[in-house]
């Protein structure tokens, strides 16, 4: 097991763990630095820490992972050491969820038109605290039969070219790089491995101020690591990485700590944080 998992999330995203069973998690698993980092949304940090001081071993970074869009889809930055406490930061934050929800309502909607009704109501349950997601209208049609899995429910339906996607307002990536460095966070490029045209774009990315990249993430050491530890390695950025952990319990799922970078990353993240702070 890493001592070291840098992406994860709780109920207060599309993760099933709350932030307390997560950190519970965490400590029966060794690990000794873990970050939480729900999806646009940093409302599950106080809960974690406060888990966090029955184990001296475990420190807990601060973090969230900000949803932006490019042509053709998705990338997300991750921010590390949020000052969460910051009202401009979460004001922008609140917009996201608020277009999450808009958006869920959209995609109803339109899956309705396709013959495929669903509850507003239990997708509202299924989300609890959290900000509406896709991944809650997908255990919606798990729930109601109409798919066998969630992973079905993206490629059939929910996907970005499927025909119940609806889009949202996001930032662009060099924007979240700049949001997250206006709250003092350093930004690090999430799983890579999955954005197209990455040999592009990290050149704006990096001159925008993006300071790592995940390399050790999930199962993309199986297929393409060597690949991003040359591409960060070439744009000095950082290798870092984690399980991405939503506590989803699928097969093969990726458990926290399994995956991490190694400590000297770590130290090489948090000098550069400890050098903001200075300056």
């Amino acid at each position: 097991m890493a001592d070291v998992d840098l992406h994860m999330h709780t109920t207060r995203s599309d993760g099933r763990l709350t932030p307390t069973a997560l950190v519970e998690l965490l400590a029966r698993n060794g690990v000794k630095v873990a970050a939480i980092t729900d999806h646009d949304s940093t409302a599950g940090l106080d809960e974690a820490l406060a888990a966090a001081q029955a184990y001296p071993q475990l420190r807990i970074i601060p973090g969230v992972e900000i949803s932006t869009d490019v042509a053709g889809g998705e990338i997300h930055i991750l921010a590390y050491h949020v000052d969460r406490h910051n009202a401009g930061f979460q004001q922008t934050l609140e917009r996201f969820r608020a277009g999450r929800y808009d958006r869920g309502r959209r995609m109803l909607e339109k899956l309705a038109a396709l013959g495929i009704p669903l509850s507003w109501e239990r997708v509202l349950e299924i989300a609890g605290d959290a900000s509406i997601g896709r991944p809650h209208v997908a255990r919606a049609l798990v729930e109601k039969g109409y798919v066998a899995s969630s992973q079905e429910a993206f490629d059939k339906y929910l996907g970005r070219n499927g025909p119940a996607y609806a889009e949202r307002e996001k930032l662009t990536p060099e924007e979240a790089i700049a949001l997250a460095l206006e709250n003092g966070a350093l930004p690090v490029l999430a799983h890579p491995g999955y954005v197209n045209n990455l040999e592009e774009l990290l050149p704006s990315l990096v001159s925008a101020g993006l300071v790592g990249m995940e390399v050790y993430y999930g199962k993309s050491q199986e297929h393409d690591f060597d690949r991003l530890l040359h591409l960060a390695i070439d744009y000095k950025l950082i290798p870092l990485g984690g399980s991405d952990y939503h506590g989803v319990g699928y097969e093969g799922e990726v458990l926290p700590g399994a995956v991490g970078p190694p400590v000297e990353n770590l130290r090489r993240l948090e000098a550069l944080k400890r050098g903001a702070a200075s300056n």
